[in-house]
């Protein structure tokens, strides 16, 4: 294979990804952008998170996030939490409002996964979960 047939197909794929994401999203009603979908995910999977915490994760500068933290405040998806731990931050935690609109966001998801995998083997699915964990693990490695 080639590096620009690789190039492509994975530029195809996340595109392909991220729309059927979107169109699953909208079947649900929901009307967020990617950067508030990762932002409320980050908040809901970590008990003990923080706008810091969430930017490093993200590889995202962390006014972004504090602007997409302040409109899921605003949504009433979130709360921040005093932090016990450290006074100068502040824990984040969904509300039921936003533990709902998570319950739909994991059914686009669903809905998504079904959509890309529908003739795929486990076996495939397998290889390549194998391939693409152990391409990110390569520029992880290097960025260390």
């Amino acid at each position: 294979m080639s590096k620009n047939s690789l190039s492509e197909t994975l530029h195809q794929l996340m595109h392909t990804y991220t729309n059927l994401l979107l169109e699953g999203i909208r079947r649900q009603e929901l009307d967020l952008s990617v950067t508030h979908i990762r932002t409320l995910k980050g908040v809901c999977q970590n008990p003990e998170v923080t706008a810091k915490s969430i930017a490093q994760h993200m590889q995202r500068d962390k006014a972004q996030i504090t602007r997409a933290l302040n409109d899921l405040l605003v949504a009433d998806l979130i709360v921040k939490k005093d932090n016990p731990l450290d006074g100068r931050s502040q824990l984040l935690q969904p509300t039921a409002k936003g533990k709902a609109v998570m319950a739909k966001l994991n059914a686009a998801e669903e809905w998504t996964r079904e959509q890309l995998t529908q003739h795929l083997t486990v076996a495939e699915l397998n290889a390549f979960l194998q391939v693409s964990n152990t391409m990110i693990s390569n520029v992880k490695n290097r960025q260390s």
